[in-house]
Parts: C-alpha cells; structure tokens; sequence
C-alpha cells in the first residue's frame, strides 16, 4: 500500500495534481500487477496534511499494540556518528589539483625528508583561511572534528607550524612555481600588472625590537591605511593580473612607504622574465625616482597622479587644451603630451561624469556646514574664537576654501571654489608607454580600483587579520597562506560569476555524515541540488562521490 500521484493537464496548460492511496494487485489473466485505487484523497494541494499525520499517528499506536512489532525497526538499527563540512573542501580541494599548487608542493617536498603530511596541512590551513578562519590552534579542532579534508584525518598544532615554515623557506620558489602554472592553465594575461599595498596593525602596546639575536622587528609604526596610527603594523604588497589573479604577495616592515617599494618589487618580478610588463599603480608610487626604477629592462608604467600636487607638469596637463573622447559611456578622457625629447611626458586627462556629479553635491555640502560654522564663530567670546578658527583652517577639508581677509577675519574664497569646480570628476595618469591606446591607458588604470578589492577579501572574507603570531617569520607564513586562499576564491569567482560569499553560501548544506549500521559504518555525502552541480561544473571539477567510504563490521 502506497500514496500515488496523478497529473491532469487542464486546457489553459496548466497541470493538476491529485493523491490517491493505492496498493497493486497481481492480475492472473494478464500476467501482471495492476493498480487498484483504494481512496482518493483530492487535489495535492488540499490534502488536510494534520488529517493524514493523525491517520499515521492512530495506525502506529494500533500496530504497537500487536505481538512482536517492533515501530520503525530497521531505521532504529541506525546511528549518525558524525556530520562534518564537506561541499567547500571539496571544491577548495578539486581547484588545488587542478591548478596543480599540490603537485608543485610534492616537488619541493620531495628534496627533503619529512615524517608529517606537509602538502595536506598546507591545504587545510588554506582550507580554514577561505571557509572558516580561525587562529593555528583552532584549525586543528576543525580538521580533526569540524570538516574533511580529503587524503588527511587529522592533524596536530605542531604539524601546521612546521608547514608554516616550510612555506617561507621555500617562499620565493612555491610563488613563482605556482604563478607560473596557474598562468599556463587559466591563460592569464601577465602583460598588465598591478600593484598595490594595505597595512594591518596589531593590538599591541609597543613596536618589535630585535632581542636575543631573533628578528621580531617587523611590526613597527607607520601611516596606516587601517586608520590607526597608535599602533603597530605591517604593510602587505600584492601584484595581481587584471583578472584579479594574486602573481604574489610581499611582506614589508611598518614604517616602510610606499615609495621604497618599487625597486624591490620590480627587482623580483623581473628575476620571473615574465616579458613586456606594464606597471599599474596608484598616485602613491607617482615619484620621478619610482618611474624611472619603473622604466629600467624596458618596463613600462601606468601611474596615477596627484591633481594637486603643484606640479609644473601637472598644472600643464590639466590645463592643456583638447577635445574628450568617449571611451564608454560616462567617462570620457583626452590625452596631454608635456616637454620635449627626454622630458617629454604623456597625460591622460580622464572625465567621470558620475563622480563629477557626485563631487559637486559634496562640495555644496561641506560648504553650508563651512558657512554656519563661520555664523557660529561671530557669537563665541574672543579665546573660543580663536581656537575654533584654528580648527577650521588646519580642516583638511574646510581649510581648502577658506582665506584671510585684511582685518584678519575669514571668509570663503570664491577662486578657489572655481577652481575646484575644474577638477570635478577627474583624475590624471600618467604612462611611459607610447604604443598603448588612450583606451588601454584609461581601462586599464580604471582597473585597478576593480583590482583593490583583493585586499578587501583578505581583511573581510580571508580574516587576514587579527594575526595570532609574534615573530616575524610567521607573520610572512600567515599572509603565504591568506595569498593561497585567494588565488582559489578569487578564480572560483571568475569561473562561476559569483562572489565567494554566494558559492560558500549555497555548498554550505554539502555535508560528509557518517552513519552506523549492522552492517558497519559508512560515510555518505548529502545529495547535491542543481545549483551545486553548477558550481562544481563551473570550476571543472568533478562532482563528490555519494559513497566515501565503508567499514565492515
């Protein structure tokens, strides 16, 4: 006996369902069962569900009453052991070795001799980094009761840090080796680089100082891009492709600027002969010293300039004469050729019709909350005076618009309102490369905002931050292994057009349970939706298994 259902297709196209309660009956004439309807209990979407659940109710407690019936016998012969997070690992796992970052960690491992599963603990703190970041000791709680991690299960704290240590000395060799393979297998673009730095600080009271011959003296004071200049940090570098690919990732002392960067940066990545680079970065690295370093092996460079910097060339650029070209829709750019032979420079002045708009309703903003805080002045007595007046000329916003009348008063000066007016939704680059379009210049450099969002992955989604190590090896080892994680996370977005966010969401629900049986224990994944298998088709990596695993009794 059995509840069936029966479709009915009605003239407009629509389907009715209907549920019967029926059971089959063997027919000897025609030699085969036959269906007999015993109730029909109505449409399915009216069926009284309490009604039936009450039904099944009264049939148990009759059946109970029965000699030797057991309710729900053979599913009581069954245990869940354990349910541990599978659908991530596993996509995680599948672009490991598709990308063949594990094949390039055998082969630094296979020069050396080591007793611990070195490759598979790397891959569980990557693992934990891009799906559940927690602190080296907690990692090792996650491992051994929490998820699965093919080909390893389980783990100790002792066996993580030595990983950490294999990674930074081998730190030059795994990027390079993994960059490499990475670019052949996606076909990466590697003639467009761009770099760029952040900064994490730690919550401590003091910087590192170099004690009993140990160097702990990375965490240092420095202009923090975190806002908190009380306290000690680090800078982080990353050169990454324009499809948002990480190429790889420094680790440079707090008070280091952005502008000693670049000798260091472009020294490393030319030992990788990666050809014709063209160097993207922002107005931080815009010195005539940094483009010249730029410049040497034949590089190139595509820099963002300071408007207002009260440079010579600058102020030429911006006033120089021309038409804008439209290279999409709202923004638009023209080009500035400034000096002549050695000294020649070449300009993109670039127009941002959405921003501009933007900048104006700011800039009408601030400047009725400076005209009430200048009525509010004429009322205070002459040392609250004094001292409010100093607060709004040294505003870094307020201070731009103001000046000092003749009897020493201020008030708003309208020139310099005009001229702000003029930079309204623009920005300035500058390149050494004469063969790349206006096009190429303006896409290109508008890119690298598109780009800056890495560095928001590793402080939001990767948890670069807080970083639960004090030596300065570590700390190098902790971020090798965050820049790991989002060289995965960042190519499952390409390849699915999801954020990370939405692709850990939907596997979420993929778990590895282990169920007790008489006849042992097996370990059997949930079953996927259509949306799962998406996902893992997207990323050309092959579906879990149903079964894992199974133990006799």
């Amino acid at each position: 006996m059995y509840v069936r259902t029966t479709k009915r297709q009605n003239k407009n196209g629509s389907l009715t369902e209907y549920l019967q309660l029926a059971h089959n009956e063997w027919d000897r004439e025609t030699h085969r069962s036959t269906v007999k309807v015993l109730l029909n209990l109505g449409r399915k979407e009216d069926v009284d569900a309490l009604g039936l659940e009450r039904l099944v109710a009264s049939l148990q407690r009759y059946l109970g009453s029965l000699p030797g019936f057991k309710p729900n016998d053979s599913v009581s012969d069954v245990s869940v052991l354990a349910s541990r997070v599978y659908g991530v690992c596993w996509l995680l796992e599948g672009l490991w070795q598709r990308l063949q970052i594990g094949d390039c960690l055998k082969r630094m491992l296979s020069k050396t001799e080591y007793e611990i599963p070195i490759e598979r603990s790397i891959f569980a703190m990557v693992a934990n980094r891009a799906t559940n970041p927690v602190s080296k000791l907690s990692t090792e709680h996650w491992v051994n009761f929490e998820a699965c991690i093919p080909g390893l299960q389980s783990v100790f704290v002792h066996q993580l840090y030595r990983s950490m240590d294999f990674i930074l000395e081998h730190d030059v060799a795994l990027q390079e080796n993994v960059f490499f393979s990475v670019a052949n297998l996606l076909n990466l673009e590697v003639d467009l680089i761009y770099f760029d730095t952040t900064s994490i600080y730690f919550d401590i009271d003091e910087p590192d100082d170099t004690d009993d011959g140990v160097d702990c003296s990375l965490r240092q004071y420095g202009h923090s891009k975190d806002h908190r200049p009380d306290l000690p940090q680090v800078v982080i570098g990353m050169a990454v492709t324009k499809e948002g690919i990480p190429v790889r990732c420094w680790v440079f002392s707090g008070e280091t600027s952005d502008m000693s960067m670049v000798e260091q940066v472009k020294k490393d990545l030319n030992g990788w002969k990666l050809g014709r680079v063209v160097f993207v970065m922002d107005c931080g690295f815009s010195s005539d010293e940094n483009c010249i370093k730029l410049q040497t092996g034949g590089g190139h460079f595509i820099i963002g300039e300071k408007m207002r910097s009260g440079k010579p060339e600058v102020e030429a650029a911006l006033s120089k004469r021309g038409r804008f070209t439209m290279i999409k829709e709202g923004l638009y750019a023209k080009e500035a050729i400034i000096g002549d032979g050695e000294r020649r420079k070449r300009f993109a002045v670039v127009l941002n019709e959405k921003v501009a708009t933007k900048d104006r309703l700011t800039r009408e903003k601030h400047l009725t909350s400076l005209e009430e805080k200048l009525s509010q002045t004429k009322a205070m007595d002459k040392k609250e005076h004094t001292k409010a007046i100093c607060k709004l000329v040294s505003h870094p916003v307020y201070g731009r618009y103001l000046k000092k009348r003749g009897d020493g008063a201020l008030e708003i000066d309208k020139q310099k309102i005009v001229a702000e007016e003029k930079l309204d939704g623009k920005y300035l680059i500058k390149t050494s490369d004469d063969t790349l379009s206006l096009n190429d210049i303006v896409l290109g450099y508008k890119q690298l905002h598109d780009i800056e969002r890495g560095f928001r992955s590793l402080k939001t989604e990767l948890e670069l931050r807080p970083v639960y190590h004090r030596k300065s090896d570590r700390i190098r080892s902790h971020v090798l292994i965050c820049w790991l994680a989002l060289l995965l996370i960042r190519t499952v977005e390409n390849e699915t057009g999801m954020t990370w966010f939405q692709v850990k969401k939907i596997l979420k629900s993929i778990n590895l349970v282990s169920l007790k049986l008489p006849e042992g224990v097996v370990q059997q994944s949930t079953v996927l939706t259509d949306k799962q298998e998406s996902i893992y088709r997207a990323c050309r990596v092959k579906l879990p298994p149903k079964v894992i695993q199974v133990k006799p009794a």
